[in-house]
């Protein structure tokens, strides 16, 4: 059974290898008229990321700062301390009125990378584009168990 596929498999790597360029420099992004420009990330910016498909109830919300191109901080925006009463073992984790959940922030490159692979892999994907400068300002991926939201605000680069 191996054998009777294996000249489809040489075929296919045949065709993919005959689409390829040895141009080592990327294509360039395909633009429509009204796109918005090509953004390009820079080394230091912060933002604000809404974790969740609800603008009017995040999941949660987080004040992130990118230097040298890498997450360098990360804040939750949303969460309110709570004391545990006299005694109590357990920590109680952040009071949002969910879970808790915490989720590691990333830079805006990092947010269209997870975009396009989710894109590659399938998913409904949906991503807007700042008019102005062609930052990121919401991303949603939905591999079929509802969509994943994230939303960018007060960019400042």
């Amino acid at each position: 059974m191996l054998l009777r596929k294996l000249p489809w498999a040489v075929a296919l790597v045949a065709l993919a290898a005959g689409c390829t360029s040895s141009d080592p420099s990327p294509a360039p992004a395909p633009t429509s008229a009204g796109s918005p420009p090509a953004w390009t990330e820079p080394a230091s910016y912060s933002y604000v990321l809404s974790r969740g498909c609800d603008d009017a109830e995040p999941l949660g919300r987080y004040q992130v700062t990118v230097a040298s191109g890498a997450v360098s901080a990360t804040e939750r925006l949303d969460v309110t301390s709570v004391v545990p009463s006299a005694g109590a073992d357990e920590d109680l984790g952040p009071a949002t009125g969910q879970t808790g959940e915490e989720i590691e922030a990333f830079t805006l490159s990092e947010l269209v990378e997870m975009a396009e692979t989710a894109t590659d892999d399938g998913a409904e994907v949906a991503t807007t584009y700042d008019t102005a400068d062609g930052h990121p300002v919401k991303v949603s991926i939905d591999v079929g168990e509802g969509p994943e939201c994230w939303s960018v605000s007060d960019y400042k680069p």
